[in-house]
């Protein structure tokens, strides 16, 4: 089995990445019960896509499997983990930990797949701290600081669509190249930074054409 060229990154599509992820998913399920191995069908199955886009994603990092064996469950879990860059626990900051920020802050699945939120960031680090939150939360003056001071490139947005922009300038100033958005505004960055943006309620408007 090839592994990744561990030169440099595999150009993948977007749209790959985030199916990669939820093979990682399938595939860490798969070996906490004990399975070696898994067919393609079977994976393709659990992860809500065709076998043929499953073999088409895998193919950009070499060839896997066996033909009649299925592929190696520990072995390709490790591959997708080390190119998604989850060898090791990524840090995350959360800027404005408001109700929706400190709901999230409290969410405890961060880290099985492979990501630490380190702290975060609010005008008022008093109230976030009375909600409950146990991750260290600083005024929002400090982000530019910390973000320098730990190399920190991934943050979770959660500021009022007013301020959402200023905010992201101010990130992407201190070295942040992805920005999960929860702000409800299509932010302007370089094109080297990646934006995702979650917006629940446009999520709960295309569920609704569906209910009958």
């Amino acid at each position: 089995m090839e592994a990744p060229d561990k030169s440099g990154k595999v150009d993948i599509p977007k749209k790959a990445i985030y199916r990669l992820s939820l093979y990682h998913r399938c595939l860490q399920k798969l070996h906490d019960n004990g399975v070696n191995t898994v067919s393609s069908t079977t994976l393709a199955r659990a992860a809500g896509v065709k076998p043929a886009q499953l073999r088409k994603d895998l193919a950009y990092f070499g060839q896997f499997g066996t033909r009649g064996l299925g592929y190696p469950v520990e072995i390709l879990s490790s591959v997708i983990r080390e190119s998604l860059g989850r060898e090791h626990l990524q840090p995350v900051i959360l800027v404005g930990a408001g109700n929706l920020g400190s709901a999230l802050l409290r969410y405890r699945g961060f880290e099985k797949e492979g990501f630490e939120v380190v702290a975060a960031f609010d005008a008022n680090p008093e109230a976030a701290i009375a909600r409950g939150v146990t991750i260290p939360v600083f005024p929002d003056t400090e982000i530019e600081a910390f973000v320098r001071a730990r190399a920190v490139k991934l943050t979770i947005l959660c500021v009022p669509a007013e301020f959402a922009q200023s905010v992201v300038n101010r990130l992407v100033g201190s070295g942040i190249q992805g920005v999960l958005n929860f702000s409800p505004i299509t932010l302007e960055v370089p094109a080297e930074v990646t934006v995702n943006n979650v917006d629940l309620a446009l999520e709960l408007e295309h569920l609704s054409y569906f209910i009958r």
